[in-house]
């Protein structure tokens, strides 16, 4: 069975144009009106001919000469043609006679050699509900039949700023299509020649370019045009074909957001470890004496780096019902408890006997002191501060230090 491709488009949009690279020793066109091509070539040609009978016949001997391509040209005028014929007719008949030819001519592609690509021209139009499709006569085809669902691809003549396109992505208001990932970008140029090497590459039919190859072509075809947007504007991101064609960079997965009970006891951590840093500075300062001036031992804490503590996150709503419904709930402690109070940022003991606080969390108590020494160092900068006994009676300005 042949591929099949379908190009619309409105008349000198490009659509005959197209042709113009591709190889005369290989390509044979159905010209249904017989008009001249827009450029100068020698392709073999069935003119003025638009009964299915002849034209299929014509297609069928084409492809036994060694024809690898088919253009059937002015698609709609199989349709136009036999109407403008029988115009005074009266009845329904010659539709179905119409409907049948036009259909025919789609279908003889299941009897062609599965190396050939038949190409069907055709104008378009515009319907009642806004959407652009494929121009036929009489309501059979259009009601019966989809014919953009007897195609893969299905391309789009555009003209913008004098260039000529091929649009190759659905804008939402046509029947474009095309298979995923057969052409880089949304409008290329128009070229048959290239449409069918990507076919031909992209299904593997017959002798088809290699990826290399078409690689190459791809950037000679691509082009600028970004598809545009609902209401018919294109975007103005600027971006170059070359970018287009270069695969984006997969984002980095932003990191999950840590709850606040995480962030402060991350904060807790540190703070102990700050103060452990400092207990051994001053230990190796000093030779781990017993009793260190308290003017030392603040400038030793000093040179200890401070923590980076981080601003605990506001709770979530699932956490805020969470604390909620455990601090609904209050109990009396069996033992020494230590709680952390969220509301209050506030750590409570309870000793056995007493009523638990309310929206009281029960912790460790390795949480407790950590969580005293955060308090501490959040309402005093400088965490030697107040760490340190004042200065005794009896020793103006020394301190003796707790023996471990």
């Amino acid at each position: 069975m042949a591929q099949k491709i379908l190009i619309m488009g409105e008349s000198g949009t490009g659509k005959s144009t197209s042709m113009r690279n591709c190889d005369p020793a290989t390509t044979a066109v159905v010209n249904p009106v017989g008009k001249p091509l827009p450029f100068k070539a020698k392709f073999d040609m069935l003119n003025n001919e638009t009964d299915a009978r002849k034209i299929t016949r014509y297609m069928k001997e084409q492809a036994a000469a060694g024809k690898k391509l088919i253009v059937v040209d002015d698609f709609q005028y199989i349709l136009a043609v036999p109407y403008m014929n029988r115009i005074k007719e009266t009845g329904w008949d010659k539709y179905n006679d119409f409907g049948a030819n036009y259909f025919e001519i789609i279908d003889v592609c299941k009897d062609l050699p599965d190396d050939v690509v038949v190409v069907y021209m055709t104008h378009l139009e515009t319907l009642d509900n806004g959407l652009t499709t494929v121009k036929l006569i009489g309501k059979l085809l259009r009601e019966k039949i989809t014919i953009e669902g007897l195609f893969t691809v299905v391309l789009r003549t555009g003209v913008n700023e004098g260039k000529y396109y091929f649009y190759t992505q659905n804008s939402g208001k046509d029947t474009v299509k095309s298979p995923l990932g057969m052409f880089p970008v949304y409008a290329i140029e128009n070229d048959l020649a290239y449409v069918v090497d990507k076919v031909r590459n992209y299904y593997e039919i017959g002798e088809f370019k290699t990826d290399a190859e078409m690689s190459q072509a791809d950037q000679a075809a691509a082009t600028d045009l970004e598809k545009p947007d609902a209401k018919g504007r294109r975007s103005r991101t600027g971006r170059t074909k070359e970018e287009k064609l270069t695969p984006p960079t997969p984002k980095e997965e932003k990191p999950s957001r840590k709850t606040r009970a995480e962030v402060q006891a991350e904060n807790e951590q540190k703070i102990a470890e700050h103060m452990a840093a400092v207990d051994e500075a001053i230990d190796k300062a000093t030779g781990g004496a017993e009793e260190v001036p308290f003017d030392e031992a603040a400038a030793i804490a000093d040179t200890v780096p401070k923590p980076d503590l981080q601003k605990p996150p506001r709770r979530t709503r699932k956490e805020r019902q969470a604390e909620q419904e455990q601090a609904a709930e209050t109990f009396v402690c069996t033992e020494d408890t230590c709680f952390y109070i969220p509301d209050a940022d506030n750590y409570v003991k309870k000793h056995a006997g007493d009523e638990s606080p309310k929206g009281g969390k029960v912790i460790t108590e390795d949480e407790f002191n950590a969580g005293l020494k955060r308090i501490a160092q959040e309402n005093n900068p400088n965490p030697v501060d107040g760490a340190m006994n004042p200065p005794e009676p009896h020793a103006r300005g020394q301190r003796r230090r707790r023996t471990r």
